[in-house]
């Protein structure tokens, strides 16, 4: 029998916040053209990417 769907969401929901925290380890050595790919993985994973990307000020180098 599969897991409920709660537990299924907070697997997803706990995936993505550790995924979004080795992105943010990885901003301050990045280079342009990384971050413009942070920027885009970003947007794919989470509906939230855009409040993120000004938050990290991605959105200059992204545009």
């Amino acid at each position: 029998m599969p897991g409920s769907e709660r537990r299924r969401e907070l697997r997803r929901r706990r995936k993505r916040r550790e995924t979004i925290d080795q992105f943010k380890a990885r901003l301050p050595k990045a280079s342009n053209s990384e971050k413009v790919e942070i920027a885009r993985k970003l947007r794919e994973m989470t509906p939230g990417a855009e409040e993120l990307i000004t938050r990290w000020e991605l959105a200059e180098v992204d545009r």
